[in-house]
């Protein structure tokens, strides 16, 4: 590969842009002034749970605050939040050849076709990052979970299989789908963890093991899939257990979940949401594209997603709030007792 641009350089977009660049392929990153500034300050880190520990010194980054003229790469990775995907597209599109392709690593499930209807003329994948990153420091950022990332695609897609091909030198494994949305619906119900994780105050670990939380998970990824079931929607099994096995697994109680579900926690003490950074910092969050698009996915059956709606609002709620939810508490203002 030539070259990659990643749009959107914040825990996603460094951790994939950076191991792409370790693999020898030259990558340029579009940020905000804040991230960007770290990267300039202390290089870009790049840590997991599995022992990498790997660095890329700040002069061999190329950084820009917005994709630069003239650039022609072979791949985009689309890394913004959900709700910056229509000024990001719109961007891409004043700057890049006709036909680029581009990969939305982003959560939910709309992002691509949304960027699709934004900018016709570029090539939109769809995407998924299965695995949680948490910047730990400025230009740090660390891999907490395991998984496999997947973009919609076919092996005859060359930048793809490039790609592929690169991270596959890292150790991270990229799967191509013909059809992603089963892949992205079972992502989406495993994210329905995140405003539970945010409104926790905990890090991933220690709010699994809290049988209060796990028990509104599983009341959010319940009423999830009787809308997909009722959709005729198929759901891809991303865990070791099929989603509906596992919301009997989460209502265990907690000693029994530590037993049944000890590959699941393999999670070190860093990983945490990125909900929950968004929440800390004061920023918009994505929970329009998790629980909002449960409550749309429920509009469009003439039903109701009450919970996801209830947790959408919560989320909302929380600049005036500011103190996390206890287990009680959240199943209090979910309805569930």
């Amino acid at each position: 590969m030539t070259g990659v641009l990643v749009m959107g350089a914040g825990s996603v977009g460094c951790f994939i842009g950076g191991l792409t660049q370790l693999a020898g392929v030259p990558v340029h990153f579009v940020g905000r002034p804040r991230v960007l500034t770290g990267l300039r300050k202390n290089g870009l880190r790049l840590t997991d749970q599995n022992g990498l520990d790997r660095r890329i010194p700040a002069l061999d980054l190329r950084l820009h605050e917005q994709p630069p003229a003239g650039l022609k790469p072979d791949l985009v990775l689309l890394c913004v939040k959900s709700g910056a995907t229509a000024e990001a597209a719109t961007a891409l599109g004043l700057t890049l050849p006709q036909g680029t392709p581009v990969v939305s690593l982003q959560n939910g499930v709309a992002n691509a076709e949304l960027a699709r209807a934004t900018v016709p003329q570029l090539h939109w994948h769809a995407g998924m990052v299965p695995f949680n990153i948490a910047e730990l420091a400025p230009g740090h950022y660390h891999r907490g979970t395991d998984g496999s990332l997947a973009a919609e695609g076919r092996a005859s897609d060359v930048a793809l299989a490039a790609w592929q091909t690169a991270l596959g030198r890292m150790g991270m494994k990229l799967h191509l789908h013909e059809d992603l949305a089963p892949v992205q619906w079972g992502k989406l119900l495993l994210n329905l963890n995140n405003p539970v994780n945010a409104l926790s105050g905990r890090p991933l670990r220690a709010q699994l093991l809290e049988r209060g939380y796990r028990r509104a998970l599983a009341a959010l990824q319940q009423e999830a899939l009787d809308l997909l079931d009722a959709a005729q929607r198929p759901v891809a099994q991303l865990t070791p257990l099929p989603p509906r096995r596992l919301l009997q697994v989460l209502r265990l109680p907690t000693p029994l979940f530590r037993l049944v579900a000890a590959r699941m926690l393999r999670i070190d003490d860093e990983a945490r949401s990125s909900m929950a950074d968004d929440l800390a910092v004061g920023r918009i969050t994505e929970i329009d594209a998790l629980c909002g698009e449960i409550v749309r996915l429920a509009q469009g059956l003439n039903r109701q997603a009450p919970l996801n709606a209830r947790m959408q609002a919560l989320v909302q709620a929380w600049p005036k709030r500011r103190r996390p939810h206890s287990p009680a508490e959240l199943l209090r203002a979910l309805g569930l007792t």
